[in-house]
Formats: structure tokens, C-alpha cells, sequence
């Protein structure tokens, strides 16, 4: 029985894994998942008050991550809160329109079209803004990888 729990709590990871290139699932809520159900399979015990805080404060990371590096990316190349929610709408709504190239395209396009609509900037300055989106969303994706993947290291190493 032993195996079939680490493979759902594998699987767990997996997912938060998957999440990461589409946004519209909770990375960090199926990588806590899974250490909670390592807990209810097995045992609470190795997790003490010093895992705990360790692990909350990569959750913390891993939402800030996602905000600023979005953030960072789209205001560098002069984009505004309009862009930013473009991008983030974009993001959402790309994947489901067209399926992998949406990642890309959806941020991008979102960025876009709302710095153009919202704030009537010219075409190659929201291009520029729409570029940007794409740079945060990348580092966002490899900023999150590296702290998940820390998360389950740490998992690893205290429960192994």
C-alpha cells in the first residue's frame, strides 16, 4: 500500500508541477497537497514547527514570484497596470484558445491590446510592453520551478 501512497503523493507533485506552465492550476496547492497527504498516509511526525515555517515561507515566495516577476516584466519595458492585467488575463485565457503556444501568445496579446485600448500607446511601444509580459511570465515560470522544486527537495530530505 505503501507504494500506491507515494504514487498519488508523486502525482501531487506532478501537478504542481504541471501548473506551472498552465497558470490556471494551483501549483502550490497540489505541492502542499501532497506533503499533507504524506502526513494522513504516513505520519505528521518528521514535520515540525521549523518545516512548517520553512515550507509557508516558500508559499509566500511563491506567490510574490508570480505577482512581481509579471510585475517587473512588464513595467521595465514602460507597460502599465492595464498591460499587467492584460498579460494576466492573456495568460489565463491563452492556453484554453490555443492549446502551448497560448502560454506565449496569451500574455503577449493580452499586454497588447490593453495598453492599446486602455492607454492608447502606439502599436511598437505596445509591442515592446507586450514582450515584456513574455520576459515576466519565463522568469516567473523558472522562478517558481526553482522554489517548488526546493519545496520538494526539503520534503524529501526530511521525510526520507
Amino acid at each position: 500500500m505503501d507504494i500506491v501512497f507515494w504514487i498519488i503523493i508523486s502525482l501531487m507533485f506532478l501537478v504542481g508541477f504541471v501548473g506551472l506552465i498552465y497558470p490556471i492550476i494551483p501549483s502550490v496547492l497540489f505541492i502542499f497537497g501532497g506533503i499533507l497527504l504524506y502526513g494522513v498516509f504516513f505520519s505528521f511526525e518528521p514535520f515540525n514547527w521549523f518545516f512548517w515555517t520553512v515550507q509557508g515561507t516558500f508559499v509566500i515566495m511563491l506567490f510574490a514570484a508570480d505577482y512581481l516577476a509579471n510585475l517587473i516584466g512588464v513595467k521595465k519595458y514602460g507597460g502599465s497596470k492595464a498591460g499587467i492585467w492584460g498579460s494576466t488575463i492573456g495568460l489565463i485565457v491563452g492556453p484554453i484558445i490555443i492549446p502551448i503556444f497560448g502560454l506565449i501568445i496569451g500574455p503577449f496579446a493580452g499586454a497588447v491590446i490593453a495598453e492599446i485600448i486602455v492607454h492608447k500607446k502606439d502599436f511598437p511601444t505596445a509591442l515592446k510592453i507586450g514582450f515584456g509580459s513574455v520576459v515576466g511570465f519565463i522568469s516567473s515560470v523558472i522562478t517558481k520551478g526553482i522554489i517548488q522544486a526546493v519545496m520538494v527537495i526539503y520534503f524529501l530530505f526530511v521525510v526520507l
